[in-house]
């Protein structure tokens, strides 16, 4: 019987990667094409549909062995029914996405979200593999997350299982209004958005800092700062640690996964933040909730969008 095969698309605001994965999750290829959003979702429907037949036709893996298509996307999802409600990134609005490519490319098609699908492939081939439980954040312009317990992602009744920057954590005192509306969201905080936003904020009240010497502020350069000794850097980045370690505190009790697992290019800083939220999660944390749990990088880097969305289609 011929090995069956899976294709996988990570949709981004910029670009689209697409890739081709075997039934053990190995990713056989891999192509990265333009997300051309601005030429609205007709486009980035189009765009789909070519990289994941090209990706294919470069792995040498014939359409009909493709058992199905995954894709992750940022947003707001129907997620039984592939159905794009709404995305920050993109144009795409009560968009019905998995009709859409199912009927295109003849082939069966599951949806979810871009955090969901990273989470997946974690805790399956990466970071997480051997673990029963897995809680992943992913910090970048904004903090995403997914759940996995038993080998399973938990998406809740509406979708919104595994949303953990979106967790209320910040005190009213200290809290700003989150993107999605609300306040005090992890995401105003910990993301990469977040530390610049505090960075920015230092610099207005006068903070003496060499990030003041700099003529564009990125995250990156707010932890390099930390690193090289600043203190206002290094306050900035202590409280996004801090508030990670507390939401993590949270999960513990609602999840307890055995390893929560830290990715997206804040979580490049490795160790630096790691250790930091680790002991604001040991501060935080209840002792038997704390037992055993591991708090690590991800491993797959860029890959885990695609190699979990390909893996959707294994749990059809």
């Amino acid at each position: 019987m011929p090995e069956n095969f899976f294709a996988g698309a990570d949709v981004g605001g910029t670009s689209i990667k697409a890739g081709i994965c075997n039934e053990r999750g190995d990713l056989l290829h891999l192509i990265e094409g333009p997300t051309e959003a601005q030429q609205g979702a007709d486009r980035i429907l189009a765009n789909i549909r070519k990289y994941v037949r090209q990706a294919a036709e470069e792995a040498s893996v014939p359409w009909d062995q493709i058992a199905g298509v995954g894709v992750g996307v940022a947003g707001f999802l129907d997620i039984p029914r592939g159905y794009v409600k709404t995305s920050p990134n993109l144009p795409l609005a009560n968009v019905p996405l998995k009709e859409h490519l199912e009927g295109a490319l003849g082939k069966p098609v599951r949806v979810n979200n871009d955090a969901n699908v990273a989470a997946l492939a974690e805790a399956r081939v990466g970071a997480g593999r051997n673990v029963g439980s897995i809680v992943m954040y992913t910090l970048g312009t904004g903090v995403g997350g997914g759940i996995v317990v038993d080998g399973r992602l938990i998406a809740g009744s509406s979708g919104m299982g595994g949303e953990l920057g979106h967790m209320p954590i910040v005190p009213d005192l200290e809290a700003i209004q989150c993107g999605c509306g609300k306040m005090g969201c992890l995401e105003t905080v910990s993301s990469a958005t977040g530390i610049v936003r505090m960075a920015k904020d230092a610099l207005r009240r006068g903070d003496q800092t060499v990030l003041a010497t700099l003529e564009t502020l990125t995250a990156a350069d707010v932890m390099e700062a930390a690193k090289s000794g600043d203190a206002t850097a290094q306050r900035i980045i202590s409280r996004a640690a801090h508030y990670l370690g507390k939401s993590m505190a949270v999960v513990s009790v609602v999840v307890n996964p055995a390893r929560f697992v830290i990715g997206g290019g804040v979580g490049k800083a490795g160790e630096f933040l790691l250790s930091q939220v680790r002991d604001y999660f040991r501060k935080y944390a209840l002792e038997k909730a704390q037992e055993g749990v591991e708090i690590v990088a991800a491993e797959l880097g860029n890959t885990a969008g695609v190699i979990g969305a390909a893996m959707l289609l294994q749990d059809a």
